[in-house]
């Protein structure tokens, strides 16, 4: 079987790790004017399921990671006394890795094989679908996407995320903490007993300086002695799903197929589940002698689709439930998180979720 991936980005990289550890041929389409992603503060929250799955296939990826065991949820009127906490006492609940590091390993453990071969196309012209058996297409800006994969279901918001890595202190450093202030949720997550990746997501969509996000930091950090700050960086928030995945033997894949709120960093987790859903049923196939891309790509629309809808739209109401009882002084949050911590079943099943345990 002969697969293309068109872009040359995390996703792919990935998905070539996986492929050829499988002895299938890829061949990778990218523009020549791509970018090499140079960016040292930010970074990816895999969850304990994704991360095991990514440590059994991908070499050297376990020399990746910081473990966080717990999460703990807080609000602007509880302050330090947390709301609730998601644990698993057997396992971590997810790993924060930085993201030009898993870039670097991934690029490496393919740089010189013999599967895998790149090709630089200014232009990809629909007529290549005849050169591969399946195309995964994660490439938003090629003419192939333009054309056949603009049906967008989209929510615009007017925020933005502010993103950046405090040095402090050496601590144990094993509890991310998710803070839903009145201006829009705020995590801490340990990347290291000495570093920890802070993520803000701005409910207001007026832009704001840097010397003010890390006053307002500060402001809620209760944890850390913080030496000082590495630079921030601001990306947009954006919450879209695509209406079809598929046409013929061409896949569309990645954040071309779901782009959600930063607010439970289940993003890269979410493809990363895609990822796993893509490979199983290319294995069924294969083993029944068939190589139909056409097949693949339809059968993996029909398993994930909704599933990614259900998810992408759960975090978009999780992201509107908070910024609502905000305004409301967390009239609404705080009784249901009673709830929870007093239910077994439910903080069991709430925690279960939120390390990705479901797909």
């Amino acid at each position: 079987m002969k697969i293309c991936l068109l872009g040359n980005n995390l996703t792919n990289l990935v998905l070539s790790n996986l492929l050829v550890k499988k002895k299938i041929p890829v061949e990778i389409l990218y523009k020549s004017s791509t970018k090499k992603f140079n960016n040292n503060t930010r970074t990816i929250a895999i969850s304990n399921d994704n991360y095991e799955f990514l440590k059994k296939n991908i070499k050297l990826f376990d020399t990746l990671g910081w473990p966080s065991e717990n999460i703990k949820i807080y609000s602007e009127k509880s302050n330090s006394s947390e709301l609730f906490e998601f644990k698993d006492k057997n396992r971590n609940n997810f790993y924060l890795v930085k993201y030009n590091e898993i870039y670097r390993l991934l690029k490496k453990n393919i740089k010189n094989n013999k599967l895998i071969n790149y090709v630089r196309s200014h232009n990809t012209n629909y007529e290549i679908i005849k050169n591969y058996d399946l195309i995964i297409n994660s490439d938003q800006n090629n003419p192939i996407t333009k054309k056949f994969f603009h049906r967008i279901v989209k929510k615009k918001y007017y925020g933005s995320a502010y993103t950046g890595i405090i040095n402090h202190q050496k601590i144990e450093n094993k509890t991310a903490t998710q803070i839903f202030t009145k201006n829009g949720p705020l995590a801490f997550l340990p990347l290291s007993e000495t570093h920890t990746s802070v993520v803000f997501s701005n409910d207001s969509g007026e832009k704001i300086e840097q010397k003010l996000i890390k006053s307002f930091i500060k402001k809620y950090n209760f944890k850390y002695n913080i030496k000082n700050f590495s630079s921030i960086e601001k990306f947009n928030i954006k919450f879209s799903v695509l209406r079809n995945y598929c046409h013929k033997n061409i896949l569309s894949f990645g954040d071309l197929i779901h782009k959600i709120h930063p607010l439970a960093g289940q993003g890269f987790n979410m493809t990363l589940r895609d990822i796993n859903n893509l490979l199983n049923i290319m294995d069924e196939n294969l083993n029944l002698g068939i190589n139909s891309g056409e097949l693949i790509a339809k059968t993996f629309e029909k398993k994930t689709k909704h599933l990614n809808f259900i998810h992408g739209t759960g975090i978009d109401f999780i992201s509107s439930f908070f910024k609502l009882d905000n305004k409301l002084n967390n009239f609404l949050s705080d009784p249901i998180f009673k709830i929870l911590k007093k239910n077994r079943s439910l903080n069991k099943y709430a925690t279960l979720i939120s390390n990705g345990g479901l797909n």
